[in-house]
């Protein structure tokens, strides 16, 4: 963008300089309102969820995010506060994401299949960066420049969304598409509170369960440790690692990609494996997820600039670790709320935008100068160290079976649209 100089204004030192060409502090400010945006619009959007379902709130949210994102040029050349507020919109929109992947594992996820439902759905943000850089790279090196790429993006959410509402059901029992073996599949072994709509959100014991707790305090730490990854694994390559500018975008994009096809793996054994119970699958995976994540970190940051090649094999197990969090703490806080999932998932992403805040901040204390290995090796073994902690609270209190706020009398049927006529 700040190679564009169709419109421009004096630096101040009699140079011209593009009108988006933005400085460091009005960079933070565009980052940080998609932020402040996900995190006010968490709960009021998963109580839209709760009272209208998933089809219409999610729906609305994606126009939004269409329409912000067309007009994402046009505010670039007003005003930073113009700017920084339809960037807060989109952060707005972005919120509905978590708290729809957790409505439609609660409805459509048969229980057996829970970490699959999971891996699949929270796979966008990988396969949706790896599209995007793609494509925009093209775009701006065409010579439709870089306005298009945001046309073109917003153009494709309308059109996707347009397919969810047409498509989506709230309720599979009313879905045509759902037969009555499909459906049977679909809510065996669920009780009739967990299949039924209306039931009351129970807040209060949702955000004082330690399971729950110990759920989103192990999700913040993994996603503090990719999105430290995302936004500073360039800067410890070149700086630290020596690595060729021209080559570190390769290896990020490798590391990408890398654990997508692992991460359905991952889920088709914690749903497919019979050998051992499900609360054990659950810890062996959330180990593998958050505990295993904080000894790869530690290794990581004891690479010296010799080995770097060794240091990118490292982050690439590091995020292989990560693909078993479907397994893991995802599992179980899915499995213990049951279809209460939708506002315990949705509060996973408003950890997700603390650790937007609290990863830079853990950077900031500790690293004065880029180039040196020790200052980057505490931030970390303090990461990793958070990582050991919720891992052994995850040995506490994680379990596999749903919480009593979830029943109405814990009873479990085999519901379905004419329940005489299933056969399992």
């Amino acid at each position: 963008m700040k190679d564009d100089f169709s419109v421009t204004i004096d630096d101040g030192n009699g140079t011209l300089k593009s009108i988006y060409d933005y400085s460091p502090t009005e960079k933070k400010y565009i980052l940080w309102a998609v932020a402040f945006g996900t995190m006010i619009g968490t709960f009021p959007i998963n109580f839209l969820y709760v009272r209208y379902g998933a089809r219409i709130p999610f729906f609305s949210a994606g126009v939004l995010s269409a329409i912000t994102t067309a007009l994402t040029p046009w505010a670039a050349g007003q005003s930073m506060w113009i700017f920084v507020a339809l960037r807060f919109m989109q952060g707005v929109a972005y919120s509905a994401d978590f708290a729809a992947i957790g409505i439609v594992i609660s409805k459509w996820a048969p229980l057996n299949e829970t970490a699959i439902f999971i891996a699949t759905l929270t796979s966008f943000t990988s396969i949706a960066s790896i599209i995007t850089n793609g494509v925009t790279g093209l775009i701006c090196d065409s010579v439709l420049g870089w306005k298009w790429s945001f046309y073109l993006h917003a153009g494709a959410c309308l059109f996707v969304f347009t397919i969810w509402v047409l498509i989506y059901k709230d309720d599979p029992t009313f879905h045509t598409c759902v037969s009555v073996r499909e459906l049977g599949k679909i809510q065996k072994n669920k009780s009739e509170a967990h299949i039924k709509d209306g039931m009351k959100v129970p807040y209060k014991e949702i955000f004082t369960s330690p399971v729950v707790l110990t759920v989103w305090l192990c999700a913040f730490t993994e996603l503090s440790t990719l999105i430290l990854i995302a936004t500073y694994a360039p800067i410890y390559f070149r700086s630290v690692l020596k690595f060729d500018i021209k080559i570190i975008g390769f290896y990020l994009g490798i590391m990408t990609a890398i654990h997508l096809p692992f991460r359905f793996v991952c889920a088709f054994l914690s749903d497919k494996m019979s050998c051992i119970s499900e609360i054990a699958k659950i810890h062996i995976f959330n180990t593998l997820a958050v505990g295993f994540v904080g000894i790869s970190f530690i290794v990581f940051g004891y690479i010296p600039a010799e080995h770097n090649i060794s240091a990118v094999v490292c982050l690439a197990i590091l995020e292989c670790f990560i693909s078993f969090n479907s397994g893991g703490f995802y599992k179980c806080g899915t499995l213990h709320s049951r279809q209460f999932a939708s506002t315990v998932i949705s509060a996973i992403q408003f950890t997700k935008c603390i650790s937007l805040f609290s990863g830079p901040a853990l950077v900031a204390f500790f690293v004065s100068d880029e180039s040196s290995q020790t200052q980057w090796s505490h931030v970390f073994m303090t990461l990793a160290g958070c990582s050991f902690f919720a891992n052994i609270l995850s040995f506490i209190f994680f379990t596999d079976k749903p919480a009593k706020w979830t029943e109405y009398d814990g009873s479990v049927v085999k519901y379905s649209k004419k329940e005489e006529d299933v056969k399992f």
